[in-house]
């Protein structure tokens, strides 16, 4: 097994970006998730509410994070924390109290033309602490604006059985971005992403969380923000959480026991005991 792909999203639920190297540091991938859009009371928005964040691309070099959107140019933030940045507190699921820095009235602007509706930009700062959830976590995990884990690994064999599921009922292949992994790994069976427990990718030590509950997102095309029913009607037939049939599973959340490193494409996956 190996890494086949990495990807990091700077903004949560906007467009994401593939790398071939990436950093590791408390959060996870350096550079993921470390932006987020919140609505005038400060609750997070996602693609689940706001399918049209999809369009909304967001790039990164050495000190700035560019969002850019067809029809609206774009517009530069730095990515580094500012210590005099107005306070933002925002709300994460039930991740309340969250202390982030406001990026101020450009972005706001321009987001909210971009998505059509009131919205802010916020940044992680140095008065931000959100530690993952204490049934997973041990001491030292945390979190930034993703759902609730670090990281999310996905394999390319289990995005081509789902391909052949729907080729074989005449559906139309889903890339891989429609599930916003991190790590995506190869050389392995479909789901094997499912029996990881301890693995080493470089000098970097992850641990697995839980499976992955999937909503909405999935449905969504990640260039237009148009949505269907696919793959999620599909893995319904096959993917359905056994002790919750609600709940449809795909991906494994992961936390990165080793706070600081590099991993790469490439790199082997080492299963640790």
């Amino acid at each position: 097994m190996h890494v086949a792909g990495l990807h990091i999203h700077p903004v949560k639920s906007l467009r994401g970006l593939a790398v071939e190297a990436a950093g590791v540091d408390a959060l996870g991938l350096v550079g993921d998730r470390r932006f987020l859009v919140v609505d005038p009371s400060g609750t997070f928005m996602t693609q689940r509410g706001f399918p049209g964040m999809a369009r909304v691309g967001a790039f990164l070099d050495a000190s700035h994070l560019t969002l850019r959107a067809e029809g609206f140019g774009e517009v530069r933030v730095r990515r580094e924390p500012d210590p005099g940045a107005p306070e933002a507190v925002v709300r994460i699921w039930k991740s309340e109290g969250l202390r982030a820095e406001d990026c101020g009235e450009d972005p706001a602007s321009w987001l909210s033309s971009a998505l059509g509706t009131p919205c802010r930009l916020v940044r992680i700062g140095a008065r931000f602490n959100r530690p993952v959830r204490a049934d997973y976590a041990k001491p030292g995990d945390t979190v930034g604006f993703a759902d609730a884990f670090p990281l999310l690994v996905i394999s390319e064999a289990s995005v081509g059985d789902l391909n052949r599921r729907l080729a074989e009922t005449g559906g139309a292949a889903v890339p891989m971005n429609r599930f916003r992994p991190n790590i995506v790994v190869d050389g392995c069976e479909p789901h094997a992403e499912d029996r990881l427990r301890r693995f080493r990718i470089g000098s970097v030590h992850f641990r697995a969380a839980k499976p992955c509950i999937r909503c909405i997102v999935p449905t969504t095309d990640q260039l237009t923000g148009q949505r269907g029913v696919e793959p999620l009607r599909t893995l319904a037939l096959y993917r359905r959480d056994p002790l919750d049939p609600t709940q449809i599973l795909f991906g494994y959340n992961l936390v990165n026991e080793t706070k600081a490193g590099e991993i790469r494409v490439g790199d082997p996956v080492e299963i640790l005991h």
